[in-house]
C-alpha cells in the first residue's frame, strides 16, 4: 500500500493547451474519433466502429444515471447572487426519495459567494406549468467545506421537478462557459435513467442507438449500474502524494442479474467509464466482507478508499461475486444500494474488469491515475498519440478503448517514488 500511497502526482501532468479541450460536442455523438489501445500499441479509429473491436460473447457495462439540474442561483435583496449547488442529498439520503419529495428536503451544498449570504433564507420563484412556486433555502450546519441546505417550497410536486424548473444543469468547470439549452440533451447520455449525478459519466457520451443496436446484433450482452457522479470528480490532486487526497463516497446500486452476469461473462467484462469500473471493481472487495461477515448489512458494505491496498487475498473474483450473490438473497434483494470510495491507482489489481472504454482525462486527476493503472503505467504513451494526433480531450472530447497491459508490461511499470 505505502509503494502507490506514495506516488508522486506530479508524474501525472501533461501540457494541455485550451484548444484541445473540447468546448462542445460533435453533431453526431458516435462520429467522435476512437483511440484503440491493444498489445500495448495505440491506434486510430472512429467510434461508430466500436462494436467491431468488442468479441460477441462480452458483457458491456453501462453506468445509466442521469445528471440533475443541481445548480440554482439565488438572488439576495441586496442584489448579491448566491450559488447553491446541489451535492448529495442529506434528509432523506436516499437519491429516489430525496427527489421524489414534496414540499421540503435538506441536500450537502456548495455554495458560491457564500461571504454574502451570512444568515436569512434565500427565496427564488420559478414556473411549473401555469403555476408560480416559491422556494425557500436555508443554511444549516457546516459539512467540511460544505453546507447543509434546507429547501422548502409551496405545491404539491416533486423536488425533482423543482430542480428541472428552478435548476440549471452543471457542465464541467473546465469548459469555462454558461450551460446552454442544447446541453441539457448533449449532457446526458442517451440510455440515462435514474436522476441524481451532478456530473455526467462522459464516456457514455459518444453512444448511440446505432451503436447500441450494432452490439445488440453482434450478440454482446449490454447491461446496466448506477452510480450519481459527485462533484468531487472534478476535485483535482492537490497534495503532493496520492496518500493525502481524499476521495469522494459515491452512492451506487447493482442488480442481481448483473452479479450474475458478471459470473458467467468472466474475463469479458467491458465497462463503458470510470464510474462503472469503480463500481464493478467495488463489488470484488464487497464479496470478501460477505465472506467473512455473512451477516454484514448494506450499509457496511462500503469500500473505503485504501481498503484494497491492505491485503492480496487468494480468494477468486468468482467466489467473492458468488458471496455478495449470497448476501442479497439472504437480505431478498434484487437491487444492492452502497457506496464506494475506492481510488484506482498503480499498483492496484484489476479483478473484474477485462477492457473500458473512456474520455481523456485532466492532468494530475485520479481518473488519469486509474487509466495508468489499467494499461500497466503505459498513459503517457496514450496520451502523446493522442495529442499528436489531433484527439479532442475531457467531457466533450474522443474516446479510447483500452485493453490492459501485459504481465510484462505491469512488471516494468516503475512507481513514482
Amino acid at each position: 500500500m505505502k509503494e502507490t500511497q506514495h506516488i508522486r502526482i506530479e508524474n501525472f501532468a501533461y501540457d494541455l493547451p485550451d484548444e484541445r479541450i473540447a468546448k462542445y460536442p460533435l453533431s453526431e455523438r458516435d462520429q467522435s474519433r476512437l483511440l484503440l489501445y491493444r498489445d500495448g500499441k495505440p491506434s486510430e479509429s472512429s467510434f461508430f466502429k466500436l462494436p467491431e473491436y468488442i468479441p460477441s460473447d462480452a458483457l458491456m457495462v453501462f453506468n445509466n444515471t442521469k445528471v440533475i439540474q443541481a445548480r440554482m442561483h439565488f438572488h439576495k435583496t441586496s442584489g448579491a447572487l448566491i450559488e447553491i449547488f446541489c451535492l448529495e442529498p442529506e434528509e432523506p439520503r436516499d437519491y429516489v426519495l430525496s427527489l421524489s419529495e414534496i414540499y421540503r428536503c435538506t441536500w450537502v451544498c456548495m455554495i458560491g459567494n457564500l461571504k454574502k449570504w451570512k444568515e436569512g433564507s434565500l427565496k427564488k420563484e420559478f414556473k411549473s406549468g401555469s403555476r408560480t412556486f416559491c422556494l425557500t433555502a436555508t443554511k444549516k450546519q457546516q459539512i467540511g467545506s460544505n453546507y447543509l441546505v434546507e429547501f422548502e417550497w409551496d405545491g404539491e410536486i416533486s423536488f425533482a421537478e423543482v430542480l428541472d424548473r428552478a435548476g440549471e444543469l452543471p457542465i464541467p468547470p473546465y469548459l469555462n462557459r454558461e450551460t446552454e439549452e442544447k446541453d441539457k440533451e448533449t449532457y446526458q447520455t442517451v440510455y440515462s435513467k435514474i436522476k441524481g449525478s451532478v456530473a455526467a459519466p462522459t464516456a457514455g457520451l459518444h453512444f448511440t442507438e446505432r451503436v447500441l443496436q450494432a452490439l445488440h446484433e453482434k450478440g454482446v450482452v449490454c447491461d446496466e449500474l448506477t452510480l450519481h457522479v459527485g462533484a468531487g470528480t472534478f476535485k483535482p490532486v492537490k497534495s503532493d502524494t496520492i496518500e493525502d487526497h481524499e476521495m469522494h463516497i459515491e452512492s451506487f446500486s447493482v442488480s442481481r442479474s448483473l452479479v450474475r452476469d458478471l459470473i458467467d461473462k468472466e474475463g469479458k467484462i467491458f465497462a463503458v467509464g470510470t464510474t462503472s469500473v469503480r463500481t464493478l471493481e467495488s463489488l470484488y472487495y464487497m464479496g470478501l466482507k460477505a465472506i467473512k461477515r455473512p451477516d454484514i448489512s448494506e450499509e457496511e458494505l462500503v469500500v473505503r478508499q485504501w481498503e484494497p491496498y491492505q491485503e492480496q487475498p487468494d480468494i477468486s473474483t468468482r467466489e467473492a461475486l458468488k458471496a455478495l450473490l449470497d448476501l442479497m438473497d439472504r437480505l431478498e434483494l434484487t437491487l444492492l444500494h452502497t457506496a464506494t470510495q475506492i481510488i484506482i491507482a498503480p499498483g492496484y489489481h484489476f479483478h473484474i474488469v477485462s477492457a473500458m472504454v473512456t474520455n481523456f482525462h485532466q492532468p494530475r486527476s485520479t481518473l488519469l491515475l486509474l487509466v495508468s493503472a489499467f494499461v500497466g503505467g503505459d498513459w503517457k504513451r496514450i496520451y502523446d498519440f493522442a495529442l499528436s494526433n489531433g484527439f479532442r480531450f475531457l467531457s466533450y472530447g474522443d474516446s479510447s478503448l483500452l485493453f490492459p497491459a501485459s504481465e510484462e508490461t505491469v512488471k516494468k511499470e516503475i512507481l513514482v517514488q
